[in-house]
């Protein structure tokens, strides 16, 4: 089922965690926090949306870090009902796409909860004092790749590293929802 995620609430505060990624370590929130900014995405293996976009985001990752904006993408999926999404298929998928930040593993699915997290992909860009500051699109791409298509995630994480403040116009990002365990 396609989700689009909430528009921004400028100035709202990522909310902590501790996550298992698929490099062997344990990360929390100021692990993989930027000196100017922090990039918080919601991904999975097996979505479409994701996948038209996985390239992108590793090299818009790659770039932002020249900016001082650290990036971590966590997967909420329930790895059981939809094994695509386990925790070993995460690491094949990071090594494949070669990720160059942690792949957290959110598998109580709390910390989706905390962020209010909808969809795959849904991009959370934080300032230096982690207030939130960018929840729109990598770009026009959906789940199948524009071709040179304007890097707004990337344009927008760069004036919030430069300035602090996100962009006021912001188009939501539109993916596959997230697949809660069954309660």
């Amino acid at each position: 089922m396609t989700k689009t995620a909430d528009i921004c609430d400028f100035g709202w505060r990522a909310p902590d965690f501790r996550l298992p990624a698929t490099d062997g370590k344990v990360y929390t929130l100021d692990h993989v926090r930027g000196e100017r900014g922090t990039l918080i995405v919601f991904i999975c293996n097996h979505c479409p949306y994701v996948k038209a976009i996985v390239d992108r985001l590793v090299r818009d990752a790659r770039d932002l870090a020249d900016h001082g904006v650290a990036t971590a993408a966590i997967c909420s999926n329930d790895g059981e009902t939809y094994p695509q999404d386990s925790f070993d298929n995460m690491v094949h998928f990071a090594v494949e796409h070669g990720f160059t930040f942690p792949y957290l593993h959110d598998e109580s699915q709390e910390v989706a909860r905390a962020y209010e997290a909808v969809c795959t992909p849904d991009f959370f860009g934080f300032d230096a004092d982690l207030g939130l500051q960018y929840r729109g699109r990598l770009d026009e791409s959906r789940a199948v790749p524009v071709p040179d298509a304007r890097r707004e995630l990337y344009e927008a994480m760069v004036q919030v590293a430069q300035t602090g403040q996100g962009p006021r116009d912001q188009t939501a990002s539109m993916g596959c929802s997230i697949k809660w365990k069954m309660s």
